[in-house]
């Protein structure tokens, strides 16, 4: 198996030519991509009728689904009340991708909220906990979530978070943003060396069988020096904002793993992961 490459949501050019997701994948497949990321940022809204549609039109044009589960997910929240309303948010983002035919669902893993990384980190292991517990009893045990690296500073969710978090279960596949830890450090977290240092710090928690098929964002993006991330950016013409995609398409390709890459760009995400896609092929063909 190789990696795969799709888009997060919609970009500007399928939304001028579409007024509907069920749309997409033929659409990102025609591109030559492989997968589709569908977006509940926002809440969970999408109709059981509608996901069995897009999960039939995926199925026939060939790409693989994941879905985004909402941004105000919280895990380290110690709240119990905010706990129950993480564990809604989770468990309905799990119906949503089992009636799309998805099989990961991507989450945030939340915010400091003036405690230390630790005291943070330990509330969230609680939490994710409970959250395995409730989509086991709901039948979402099939489901892999995906923790997700975050890009500001003050925010749950360096590397070593990340995969902590991922030691709880084996369905549970970490979500590495590059993107995102390339703001969080303010830069340098990226190139060859750091690459192969943070792949090798997978497989180092989670074997190498799990971490040959991490779930991936990728965007350049723009940062500030006190807070890290402030927006996503695209690949051409925007000021050259990094991290560079090409070192991190050769480490890959050099292990043979097969993760699968959804692209964040602002705006032109499937144009970039198909650009993604590109160096990639030619970093396997250099082998």
């Amino acid at each position: 198996m190789s990696a795969r490459f799709g888009p997060a949501g919609n970009s500007d050019s399928f939304s001028r030519v579409h007024r509907s997701s069920l749309a997409a994948p033929a659409w990102v497949a025609e591109m030559g991509l492989d997968c589709y990321e569908y977006q509940c940022g926002k809440g969970v809204h999408v109709g059981e009728q509608t996901a069995a549609r897009l999960g039939e039109n995926a199925k026939a044009a060939g790409i693989s689904l994941s879905l985004h589960a909402p941004y105000f997910i919280n895990l380290a929240n110690p709240d119990r009340e905010a706990l129950q309303k993480t564990i809604g948010y989770i468990t309905a983002a799990c119906a949503a991708a089992c009636q799309m035919g998805a099989g990961r669902v991507v989450i945030h893993s939340g915010a400091l909220m003036k405690r230390t990384r630790r005291q943070a980190l330990d509330t969230a292991l609680r939490s994710l906990r409970e959250v395995l517990a409730a989509c086991d009893g709901q039948g979402y045990g099939h489901i892999a979530l995906c923790p997700e690296t975050m890009g500001k500073i003050n925010q749950l969710g360096n590397l070593d978070e990340v995969l902590e978090l991922c030691t709880l279960d084996e369905r549970l596949v970490p979500c590495i943003d590059f993107g995102h830890l390339y703001a969080r450090s303010l830069g340098t977290d990226q190139g060859g060396e750091a690459c192969a240092r943070m792949l090798d710090r997978v497989e180092q928690m989670l074997g190498r069988e799990r971490a040959s098929r991490f779930h991936s964002h990728f965007s350049h993006i723009e940062f500030t020096p006190g807070g890290g991330e402030k927006c996503h950016r695209t690949f051409a013409g925007d000021g050259g904002y990094g991290p560079d995609w090409a070192p991190l398409a050769a480490e890959v390709a050099r292990r043979g793993w097969s993760p699968t890459f959804i692209c964040e760009s602002a705006g032109t995400q499937a144009e970039d992961a198909l650009e993604m896609k590109r160096i990639y092929q030619a970093c396997l063909g250099e082998r």
